[in-house]
This record gives C-alpha cells, sequence and structure tokens, in this order.
C-alpha cells in the first residue's frame, strides 16, 4: 500500500450501498485515502434514499453518478470492497478484498436505509482504523 491508499467500492448498480460507503470514507477520513465507486450493472441516477439518508449525516452524494466497473480502477486500487457482486469483479493479486454482505437499499424505505447506513459507517470506521490511522 502506497502512503495514500486507494480503496474502490463495489456493488451492482453504484446507486446506493458503494456510495454511501464512498461518501463516508472521504468524509471521515479525508485526504488520508483516495475513494472510488463503481458498480458491475450501473443505474442511471444515485438512489434518492440514499442521498436523504446521507444528507441527515451531513455528506452529500447528490452530484455523484453511478460508474461502470474498469479493470484500471482494480488495478489502481489497494482495497477493493464488494457488496453483492459476486464475480463481477476480477482478482488482482496483492490486493486486499472484502466482501460486505450488505442489503441492497434498492426500493427500501428510509428507516430500512438507515440501517444499511448505519452499518455501512461501522465498518468504514473500521477499515479507516486498519488502512490510515491519525
Amino acid at each position: 500500500m502506497s502512503d495514500k491508499p486507494t480503496v474502490l467500492f463495489v456493488c451492482v448498480h453504484n446507486a446506493g450501498r458503494s456510495q454511501m460507503a464512498a461518501g463516508y470514507l472521504q468524509h471521515l477520513a479525508g485526504d488520508r485515502v483516495e475513494v472510488m465507486s463503481s458498480g458491475s450493472a450501473p443505474k442511471d441516477s444515485i438512489n434518492p434514499v440514499a442521498v436523504e439518508v446521507m444528507l441527515e449525516e451531513g455528506i452529500d452524494i447528490s452530484l455523484n453518478e453511478p460508474k461502470i466497473l474498469t479493470d484500471e480502477q482494480v488495478q489502481a486500487s489497494d482495497v477493493v470492497i464488494t457488496m453483492g457482486c459476486g464475480d463481477a469483479c476480477k482478482f488482482y493479486p496483492g490486493k486486499r478484498y472484502e466482501d460486505w454482505e450488505l442489503e441492497d437499499p434498492a426500493g427500501q424505505d428510509a428507516d430500512a436505509v438507515r440501517r444499511i447506513r448505519d452499518d455501512i459507517r461501522g465498518r468504514i470506521e473500521q477499515l479507516i482504523s486498519e488502512i490510515a490511522p491519525e
């Protein structure tokens, strides 16, 4: 890992889980990490309920756009965190891979998405303590 680790979050649609995780990591770790997110089959826009519940935390992900996963993103990353995208993410030796089993927020109400958000925050705080402690 370089001085500044790069973390890639991948989920299927890149519209909820991975966007919330990227938002938290950027917000909580600041410039100590590089953050990317993408999806194996990205949607056209970010889940509005995910945007709403992240705003409650003071994090605005409304301007983010879902992106397609590329090999280049994986190769440029030190840590690759997948969230329900199965084998869509190619494996490259020397990377740290984690699969976070998180419920998909698509179609869920705000209370359900808040629970997913809070689960993600706890995982992000743990990740920061491991890869970019202050």
